[in-house]
């Protein structure tokens, strides 16, 4: 015989699994997410028939249309480019440097700029350019 005790019986759903769950996958995806470098001006690239995509990225460096260089959202000076991109492969030595030049620009600071890298001896240098439609 049961006893009615005035209370209904109330079924609850335990949601700490599905919670430590949710917490996990939020660290999985924060953990293994790439994160686009943005140079912090927009240029002009001039097209390419080939183009190969660099999965590493340390940094972007942009050179304007009036020769203005940026490194990642920063302005610099050229001779600033050596120490910021020391910094930023001693944070991340695998990564490749991505040159953005625009089609405007003058060769001369690019080459500056290649040539600055040479000496600080990063070997993985690229220029960023779209593909030919």
């Amino acid at each position: 015989m049961r006893r009615h005790t005035g209370q209904a019986d109330e079924a609850e759903v335990n949601i700490t699994p599905m919670l430590d769950i949710v917490f996990i996958m939020l660290i999985f995806f924060i953990v293994t997410a790439t994160f686009v470098k943005e140079s912090g001006i927009t240029v002009n690239k001039p097209e390419a028939v080939t183009t190969v995509e660099v999965p590493r990225i340390t940094a972007t460096i942009a050179v304007s249309r009036d020769q203005e260089i940026w490194i990642n959202k920063r302005e610099v000076d050229i001779r600033e480019v050596r120490a910021v991109v020391e910094r930023l492969i001693r944070e991340n030595p695998q990564g490749a440097i991505v040159i953005e030049a625009d089609a405007e620009s003058q060769t001369g600071v690019v080459v500056d700029i290649v040539d600055t890298l040479n000496e600080i001896g990063v070997s993985q240098v690229a220029i960023a350019a779209p593909e030919k439609d």
